[in-house]
């Protein structure tokens, strides 16, 4: 029996075709790191769709993890990374200093 299970398996295009699966399972997610004080950690995230004003149709959300202060800053799309990382240091770094993470999606 062993003999026939091991021509039919030799034969069949199906079972070439199926590989067993060798990456390693997902962890679990962790949760961030609690900063310790004001703009030591924080998030970036981009909101499309906004009605135009003054020809700036994207508006770039800066949050501090740790006090939950927020910077609104209007963009024009299409932006650049080099638009972007201006604008950021014009608006955030001038103000805040520099971060020691920033967290987007």
């Amino acid at each position: 029996m062993k003999a026939d299970v091991q021509k039919l398996v030799s034969s069949s295009q199906v079972c070439h075709q199926a590989k067993p699966d060798h990456s390693k399972y997902p962890r679990l997610l962790e949760p961030l790191p609690v900063p310790f004080s004001a703009w030591q950690i924080i998030s970036l995230d981009f909101v499309e769709g906004p009605p135009s004003s003054h020809r700036k149709n994207c508006i770039l959300v800066v949050v501090d993890k740790f006090i939950k202060y927020s910077h609104f800053i209007p963009l024009s799309y299409p932006f650049t990374l080099v638009g972007v990382a201006k604008v950021f240091f014009n608006q955030i770094y001038k103000l805040h200093s520099m971060t020691s993470s920033i967290v987007s999606n």
